[in-house]
C-alpha cells in the first residue's frame, strides 16, 4: 500500500484519524494522550522501570502518539543514553497525516515533529526507533530483539483479529526479556486467555474513561 493510497482511507473526527478499513479511532476521542500514559506507561509500570537500554516494542505505531508520549517519559525520567523503541506497522500513515493528529496534544511539545521525523529516520539523538513496516505476523517471527515492554495497541479485536492471533502473541512472549511486561487497552476474554497460554500472568484492570476494564500481565 502506498502513503497516499493509505492517507485516503482515513476520516477525521474532531481532529482523531479514523481508519476506513477497520472502522476504528487511532486513540481515544475522549483524550488520547492520557489514555495512552494510563493504559500504556501505567500499564507496564513505566517510567519506573526505565533503565539504560530499555526496549519497548509495539504492534500498531499508528500516529507515533505512544511513541512520543514514551519519549518524554523518558527524557523526564532523566535515564542516560536512548530509549530502544521498534514498532510493528502494515499501514504506516503519511508524515502530514500523523503531524495532523498529534498536532491535537500541544502537551507533546517538540516531540511530536520529532517522532514524525524520527518514522522518517531522521530523528532525536536519545530516541532509536524502527518502524518494521509489513504484517507483524510475518515480521515477529524474525525479528532478532528482545523487548522489556510491549504495548499492543493493534485495533479492536473484533474489527482487526490479525494482530490477536494466538501465534502472534506467543511470538510476543518469545520476544521479551524475563520479567518483561505488555499492556493493552482491551480486555477481550480470549485474548487474556491467549496471553495467557502464551506464559504471561496475566491479569484485567481499570481501563481509561469510559472503558471498564484493560489488560496486563508479565512474563514470569
Amino acid at each position: 500500500m502506498t502513503a497516499h493510497e493509505n492517507r485516503e482511507t482515513l476520516d477525521w473526527r474532531d481532529g482523531v484519524p479514523v481508519s476506513r478499513a477497520f472502522d476504528d479511532p487511532y486513540f481515544s476521542l475522549q483524550d488520547g494522550l492520557a489514555e495512552t500514559q494510563h493504559v500504556f506507561l501505567s500499564g507496564n509500570d513505566l517510567p519506573a522501570r526505565f533503565r539504560a537500554g530499555f526496549h519497548v516494542a509495539e504492534l500498531g505505531f499508528g500516529t507515533g502518539l505512544n511513541c512520543a508520549a514514551t519519549l518524554l517519559a523518558w527524557r523526564a525520567a532523566g535515564v542516560p543514553g536512548p530509549l530502544t523503541y521498534t514498532s510493528f506497522e502494515a499501514f504506516p500513515l503519511t508524515p502530514d497525516a500523523m503531524a495532523r493528529a498529534l498536532a491535537a496534544f500541544p502537551a507533546l511539545g517538540s516531540a511530536a515533529a520529532e517522532i514524525v521525523e524520527a518514522a522518517a529516520a531522521s530523528g532525536p539523538s536519545d530516541l532509536r526507533l524502527t518502524v518494521v513496516e509489513g504484517d507483524a505476523r510475518d515480521a515477529l517471527p524474525s525479528w532478532d530483539g528482545q523487548a522489556d515492554a510491549w504495548f499492543l495497541d493493534g485495533f479492536a479485536p473484533a474489527r482487526n483479529p490479525g494482530l490477536w492471533t494466538p501465534e502472534l502473541l506467543c511470538e510476543v512472549a518469545r520476544h521479551t526479556v524475563r520479567g518483561g511486561t505488555f499492556a493493552t487497552y482491551t480486555a477481550a476474554g480470549q485474548v487474556r486467555r491467549d496471553l495467557a497460554a502464551a506464559g504471561f500472568a496475566v491479569e484485567r484492570v481499570p481501563g481509561f474513561g469510559r472503558k471498564r476494564h484493560m489488560t496486563r500481565g508479565r512474563l514470569p
